[in-house]
């Protein structure tokens, strides 16, 4: 919405520019249309940052993943370049009034523009790396130097199912157990589903029937958006062929 307006103001901007409202004795108005424009950008950069932060594209994904982490500073320009080109190029605007606005215009552009950069995007797999080290300390019990203040509830969370799972999962194979787990595939091929799914002990079990289904580590579910271990650990158990060992939650 702060972008829609922000461009908004642009083209109402473009339109007064058209009709010569912008001469020396509307100086405030040009300058105060440009102040209102950065503002709604910056808002808008900053709110689609912190988006980013819990719904991050994948690195693997380059056009995606620059696109979706640069896309502030894109609109950004979107909402200034025209317009500011406009007035240096205006031949009815007052000299003085088109020196002071499109310098104005100019250190707002590129002031609002930096805002919606990206300088360290994030990333499925840095997530899930900074997730995977901040459980491993969780679980050993070292302090957790890994652990920022977004991931360091996740990250117990991740540390408790990893436990349940592996207790859940021991077989000949495997006398420790698994951190392999299996969940519903985010649709469209989308990295993180929109709704919070269960993950499962293995892909055969009845609610994955039919189903297009992911797996990896509890970290890796978690960041796809299944954030909890199926309620059926016994049931599942038995369908997937480990020792039944641990009751039903």
């Amino acid at each position: 919405l702060s972008w829609i307006v922000a461009i908004g103001g642009e083209i109402y901007g473009i339109m007064l520019l058209r009709q010569n409202k912008f001469d020396q004795e509307h100086l405030p108005l040009v300058i105060g249309l440009l102040v209102g424009i950065a503002i709604f950008a910056i808002a808008g950069n900053l709110l689609w940052k912190a988006a980013n932060r819990h719904d991050p594209a994948r690195a693997s994904d380059a056009a995606r993943f620059f696109f979706q982490n640069q896309l502030g500073a894109i609109i950004t320009l979107i909402a200034f370049l025209p317009l500011v080109f406009l007035i240096l190029t205006d031949k009815n605007m007052d000299p003085r009034t088109k020196k002071i606005a499109g310098g104005v215009g100019a250190a707002l552009a590129v002031l609002a523009t930096v805002t919606g950069i990206s300088f360290k995007p994030p990333s499925v797999e840095q997530y899930t790396q900074d997730m995977n080290a901040c459980a491993a300390q969780i679980k050993s019990g070292q302090p957790t130097t890994a652990c920022s203040p977004d991931v360091a509830a996740q990250a117990q969370a991740i540390a408790t199912d990893t436990a349940a799972v592996a207790a859940a999962t021991k077989n000949a194979s495997h006398p420790a157990g698994q951190d392999v787990v299996y969940w519903i595939a985010p649709e469209n091929g989308a990295a993180k589903s929109a709704e919070p799914h269960v993950f499962h002990l293995c892909a055969g079990v009845s609610p994955l029937k039919d189903k297009t289904v992911n797996s990896g580590s509890v970290t890796e579910a978690y960041a796809q958006n299944a954030i909890r271990i199926t309620k059926q650990i016994d049931m599942e158990q038995k369908q997937c062929g480990f020792t039944a060992t641990t009751s039903t939650n």
